[in-house]
């Protein structure tokens, strides 16, 4: 399968409200600088049509470019580099060499996928989960990605985690990063929404606030009680609303973190 390149200059503010409406259109990669932003999409899924509308309100051209699959991780490999999150998880590629100075390593191939701990969203949510006790708690993650967050879960002693995921790229790449950090306790299953019949002690849905509010209802249903859950994918903007929509589930709100505009929210139930 191809992908879809495309490139926009703007400023980092309109990258975020651009990236926000993307990613609800299935857009599934984005790399982030100063003045550029870069959007991948399967060519499958691609519509100029849609492109140009998101992007009219802002006056701005993009340029087009065709990857094939089998140039995706060299793309990657020239553009990704190790992350921390404070010195409480560090991210890196298996090209890089090992981190030092931080609690827990994660080895990550991204591909496709979303979700490096470069991104705002999914930085915030790690930092969320330090304040949660993860020991020998059941957890959902629900739009797994690259599987990064369910992998950090078993790290901090998790001993149950369903990743779910409806892209068939997400769950291969996922599959293949939880191996590589020799994970025991993830299962991986690729779902349409986050109807589960199941309750889990920690609730993770790192994605974007349509598909979340859409899940809402699922998501509280999937919570134990003394559960914890950390919504993020989620603009600075969009919290007022979260927090509304969630009010009647009668979920604690803890803390929320912000980088670059994005935030995540943690509540406890």
């Amino acid at each position: 399968m191809n992908y879809i390149k495309i490139v926009v200059n703007t400023s980092p503010e309109i990258q975020e409200l651009i990236i926000a409406q993307l990613v609800e259109l299935g857009y599934d990669g984005f790399e982030e600088s100063e003045n550029v932003l870069k959007c991948f999409l399967p060519e499958t899924d691609f519509d100029e049509t849609i492109l140009a509308e998101v992007l009219m309100p802002f006056h701005l051209k993009y340029e087009l470019e065709i990857i094939p699959k089998q140039n995706w991780n060299a793309l990657w490999e020239s553009n990704f580099s190790p992350i921390c999150v404070d010195d409480f998880v560090g991210i890196r590629a298996d090209f890089h060499a090992t981190l030092t100075g931080i609690t827990h390593e994660i080895v990550i191939t991204p591909k496709m996928s979303f979700g490096t701990g470069h991104h705002g969203t999914t930085y915030t949510v790690i930092q969320l989960m330090k304040f949660i006790d993860f020991k020998n708690k059941s957890v959902f993650d629900f739009g797994t990605g690259t599987g990064i967050l369910a992998i950090v879960a078993e790290k901090l002693g998790a001993n149950s985690i369903l990743a779910v995921d409806n892209d068939d790229w997400c769950i291969e790449n996922a599959t293949e990063n939880i191996e590589k950090n020799n994970c025991r306790h993830i299962e991986i299953q690729k779902v349409d929404n986050a109807s589960c019949n199941k309750k889990f002690d920690v609730v993770i849905a790192n994605i974007n606030k349509h598909i979340i509010l859409d899940n809402l209802q699922f998501l509280n249903d999937a919570l134990a009680p003394n559960g914890n859950v950390i919504l993020s994918g989620l603009l600075v903007e969009d919290e007022d609303d979260i927090l509304q929509a969630t009010q009647n589930f009668g979920w604690k709100h803890l803390q929320t973190k912000s980088k670059d505009n994005w935030i995540a929210i943690h509540f406890h139930l």
